[in-house]
């Protein structure tokens, strides 16, 4: 097992951890003292899940008023009764809206945006993400008030040094991070601020799955450097699968290196609300507890004078061999064999251009002129971006459909210093020298400017602006 190490920070904070995913979300927190390891520790309390204490996940589903404004979210979007409440009230529902946000590069023959439920009328995807970012907020902090010794004013005291950390699947990129980020701005996380974005930080799923296993003593044994272990998470809607070589142990440090017919069409029990009944109970209560194909499984719905044998119907059950339900997980189960095994042969490829490791930095020198210094007082440059199958490619000319402006980066430099020169003529003209500067977090991406002041470096923030190649849907 891997240990927390003592936090070295001189002031107390709260980090809170938000996983909203494809089906189900949740939130881990933790109070940072200094000089103390931290104890992580789940928010097991919900609205609407009073009869699942301890559960520390909730479903990732809405429903909405037709005036736009939120009526219930999670467990209380999945209480018993909500189906008929919805109908009275002319609501609208809302699920998978996560994969929106999905760059369509990452579409596959099984998932498309455009097979997607739509949203509800006047809502984009941001709205939606907020709201549910804005929910989750307000159920910590009531667990943490509620649960802790003096926990209101414990709240009080970290309110305004709370570090949020958001979760995102493996693949995603700074466009969808800055819309993320843009969420919780909107959900009130952290004020629109330089200093406000500083407190959203992101870890990959296939990240924090890891460091589960590791935390959990799953994953004891290879943990050697130069050893490589994939993560498999097969989550209620959607399987990411991930790959990692362990490049240092002490510390520990990790590179990643590698989507009919039925059977009551013809029966009384083949309308839509005792299929929507059975397919809650399956997924609830069936599916879980599946193990063995010789094994009979059984399905609630109704009542007990439901009775159909044709189909297998007795006392308001529904009878499925086992050999029947294993063939429901078929197809799920050869499409994540086979990406594993796709994943298993790029991940022992040898890669031969440059990798970037966490804490490197690559800059590129700017030298800019101008006929007057007021010309010098901001910079724009363009990230190009290659997606191509080539490992070292020289020349944009050859695939430019493989090329693309990943983002721009700007960035104030009207406190670097703009050196007068003398040209042809006696024409007065100001040259100013800095550098772009990358960070290349294992995660995010960010930027700064660096320049020299009398001998002395000097660092300045810039904004990484991504262009939007998603369609917001409203």
């Amino acid at each position: 097992m891997v240990a927390l190490f003592p936090y070295q920070g001189s002031v107390r904070k709260l980090v809170v951890a938000m996983d909203v995913g494809t089906t189900y979300s949740g939130v881990a927190y933790a109070i940072l003292d200094p000089g103390e390891v931290p104890q992580i520790q789940g928010i097991t309390r919900f609205p609407g899940q009073e009869n699942a204490a301890g559960s520390s996940k909730i479903p990732s589903i809405l429903y909405y008023r037709r005036d736009g404004t939120v009526h219930s979210v999670g467990a209380e979007a999945a209480r018993p009764g909500i189906e008929l409440e919805a109908e009275d009230e002319d609501l609208v529902f809302v699920e998978w809206f996560k994969l929106y946000l999905r760059p369509e590069r990452l579409d596959s023959e099984e998932m498309k945006r455009r097979d997607l439920p739509p949203l509800p009328q006047g809502k984009s995807i941001l709205d939606v993400f907020a709201d549910v970012l804005r929910y989750l907020f307000a159920c910590t902090k009531r667990y943490i008030s509620e649960t802790h010794a003096n926990g209101e004013s414990l709240w009080s005291s970290l309110q305004d040094r709370i570090e949020f950390v958001l979760s995102h699947p493996n693949g995603w990129e700074g466009l969808q991070q800055g819309k993320m980020r843009q969420a919780a701005v909107m959900a009130g996380l952290v004020p629109d601020t330089f200093d406000g974005h500083e407190r959203i930080h992101f870890v990959t799923e296939g990240e924090a799955s890891l460091q589960f296993c590791l935390r959990s003593g799953l994953a004891t044994d290879v943990i050697t450097e130069g050893e490589s272990v994939m993560i498999v998470d097969a989550g209620g809607g959607t399987v990411d699968i991930s790959t990692y070589t362990f490049t240092s142990t002490t510390p520990l440090a990790v590179e990643e290196i590698a989507s009919a017919d039925y059977r009551l069409k013809n029966s009384a029990y083949g309308n839509e609300e005792d299929i929507k009944a059975m397919l809650d109970y399956f997924d609830k209560s069936t599916k879980p507890i599946f193990k063995d194909s010789k094994d009979a499984a059984f399905i609630k719905f109704g009542t007990m004078k439901c009775n159909d044998t044709k189909v297998n119907i007795r006392r308001g059950q529904l009878t499925l061999t086992g050999l029947e339900l294993e063939s429901f997980f078929s197809p799920s189960l050869e499409a994540i064999v086979n990406a594993v095994l796709r994943q298993h042969r790029a991940a022992t490829r040898i890669v031969s251009g440059a990798r970037v490791r966490e804490q490197e930095e690559i800059s590129e020198s700017y030298h800019l002129e101008s006929p007057h210094a007021t010309g010098l007082s901001s910079v724009s440059a363009e990230i190009i971006g290659y997606r191509g199958g080539k490992q070292s490619p020289r020349w944009m000319d050859v695939e430019p459909e493989c090329f693309n402006t990943l983002c721009t980066i700007f960035a104030d430099t009207s406190k670097v210093r703009k050196l007068p020169c003398v040209g042809k003529g006696g024409v007065v003209y100001f040259i100013q020298k800095f550098d772009v500067v990358l960070m290349c977090g294992l995660t995010e991406l960010k930027a700064q400017i660096r320049w020299t002041e009398n001998g002395e470096e000097k660092r300045g923030p810039a904004k990484i602006v991504y262009d939007d190649d998603i369609q917001l849907v409203r």
